[in-house]
């Protein structure tokens, strides 16, 4: 069975390249450009691993992995924080939100689909 990734990123290019990589890997996609609209789709088809970009139009990804983890989401899955944040501190500030892992922007499409596929097995 394919494993679901919800991607929830508000820029379009963003979204493209990682649905790209995925599909292209046998991954089912499924796409949320907010975050209401990402947290409504996480709660109905509990993806396997959720890529949240943090900075977004209507929450911050942080506040989504918050709720994520705090309204019912299967305790199983994996939270991965998306950003072009690369200060100091905000890797941890992700986790404390809730997310498992955290990925900086620019995504390396050489290393990207591995890291997905090593999620997936660590479940």
């Amino acid at each position: 069975m394919k494993p679901t990734i919800l991607i929830i990123e508000d820029n379009e290019q963003n979204m493209y390249m990682l649905s790209y990589l995925l599909l292209k890997n046998n991954f089912n996609i499924l796409k949320a450009y907010n975050g209401v609209d990402g947290l409504k789709l996480a709660h109905e088809n509990h993806p396997e691993i959720i890529l949240i970009d943090i900075q977004l139009p209507d929450m911050d990804g942080h506040e989504i992995c918050a709720k994520l983890r705090h309204n019912g989401l299967p305790k199983e899955t994996v939270i991965i924080a998306v950003t072009s944040y690369a200060m100091g501190g905000d890797k941890e500030r992700a986790i404390e939100a809730g997310a498992n892992g955290y990925i900086e922007k620019p995504i390396n499409p050489d290393t990207f689909v591995n890291q997905m596929k090593s999620f997936c097995n660590t479940k």
